[in-house]
């Protein structure tokens, strides 16, 4: 059974649970997933790997609305968007440690043969693949630059 399929089925069972969170996100989701598939000139179904990049992408809207809402002092809201964050995250893969990302990036350095901020697309050409869906990209690329200043 592929994501897409997982989610659907979950879907079914949050709302026959009535598990209004759980069943709004995943309808969000699914909706953002429809929208990746029409988009462009010929419609297409996603792989397993694009609906995590989708799923990464709104896990990030998640948590950056969490932040400006509380920011803004509506920890309601916030709260809110952290829980739809979380339901979004029981679909991704594990998120990797920063030790784990270090190393990584550490590798990639050693390969390139990197010496300074001028190697940084290099890097982040082998670095990316490694970690997609699996840490935060500003996270990844922000451990890249201070790795090779």
């Amino acid at each position: 059974m592929g994501l897409k399929e997982t989610l659907q089925s979950d879907l079914t069972e949050a709302i026959r649970g009535r598990d209004e969170v759980t069943s709004g996100t995943i309808r969000m989701v699914l909706a953002a997933i429809t929208n990746e598939e029409v988009s462009g000139k010929v419609a297409r179904v996603l792989a397993d790997a694009e609906i995590i990049t989708v799923l990464s992408r709104e896990a990030k809207k998640r948590r950056e609305a969490a932040e400006a809402y509380k920011d803004a002092g509506r920890a309601d809201k916030a709260e809110a968007e952290t829980n739809e964050g979380k339901v979004i995250a029981k679909y991704l893969p594990a998120q990797l440690s920063e030790d784990e990302v270090k190393k990584i990036v550490a590798d990639a350095i050693d390969e390139v043969g990197a010496t300074g901020p001028q190697d940084m697309g290099k890097v982040m050409k082998i670095v990316q693949p490694k970690t997609a869906g699996k840490a935060d990209g500003g996270f990844v690329s922000g451990l890249v630059k201070a790795a090779l200043n």
